[in-house]
């Protein structure tokens, strides 16, 4: 019988998405009914590589990604697939947060395959939005930001912690709001439930990077609000951009002060 590792680097290398979402809530499934057990004696992770994806959609630089306004179905598929393939790659993002991180409490691999399971309904409601829409999943180009920061910190629990959740993901929590605003004055207010639905799913994904976050800081002695400051400027190109989502990410964990120190940021 596989283990819980096992079947995560399975879910990371599938390449087809119709696969992948059936790998991961398998997995998923299995892992709750408690077929699949962590191994105390797992030999280290292999090193971080490039996970399964489709041939499309087609990678290219973050600035090469065209921006289409919402006025037109086009325009509103553009954008829906962008978040689709955000959602794709934190399929991947939680997995490999099961199968890299080893000797971690029985919490922390509960949470992080329900991010997984969470993260895979997410992109099927969005591949089947952007079906109803005449488009599909590839049929626009895309970035690979999200999964080069899971490069960056491979090697860290603490750094993955604090700025895939926390920085990336904790981005949408900022800027959903609007999308859903603009996509209702748009005319779509289906697209718009999707996110509605996403929004308040990411901020228990935030929370709980926040809450693996804290427990690494403690253990290496750390403050978590100076450390995560200390990492954002280390590690984020001109600082974080507000406006925050204030509340969002106060119930994911984020403190006052941290949200103060991004604001204030240069």
């Amino acid at each position: 019988m596989p283990d819980l590792l096992q079947a995560a680097a399975s879910c990371i290398a599938a390449s087809d998405p119709v696969e992948k979402l059936r790998l991961t809530h398998a997995a998923a499934a299995a892992f709750r009914a408690g077929e699949l057990a962590v191994p105390d004696d797992a030999p280290a992770p292999a090193v971080i590589g490039a996970p399964g994806r489709p041939e499309r959609p087609r990678l290219v630089l973050p600035r090469e990604v065209p921006q289409r306004g919402l006025g037109s179905v086009e325009g509103r598929a553009a954008f829906l697939h962008a978040i689709a393939h955000i959602e794709f790659n934190a399929i991947n993002l939680a997995w490999d947060a099961v199968y890299r991180f080893r000797g971690m409490p029985q919490a922390y691999y509960q949470d992080w395959v329900g991010v997984a399971d969470d993260e895979a309904r997410h992109f099927a409601m969005l591949s089947a939005r952007l079906g109803e829409l005449g488009f599909a999943y590839g049929d626009f180009d895309a970035h690979n930001g999200l999964w080069e920061m899971a490069e960056k910190t491979a090697d860290s629990g603490l750094r993955r912690m604090a700025l895939v959740p926390r920085v990336l993901e904790a981005r949408g929590l900022d800027v959903t709001p609007g999308m859903i605003a603009r996509l209702r004055s748009n005319g779509d207010p289906a697209s718009a439930a999707i996110l509605e639905v996403i929004l308040a799913e990411e901020v228990a994904h935030v929370a709980a990077g926040t809450r693996w976050y804290h427990w690494h800081c403690e253990r290496a002695g750390l403050s978590p609000g100076r450390e995560f400051i200390r990492l954002v400027r280390e590690t984020v190109r001109g600082g974080m951009r507000g406006p925050f989502n204030r509340p969002a990410r106060l119930a994911a964990g984020f403190e006052e002060d941290e949200i103060r120190s991004l604001e204030t940021m240069e």
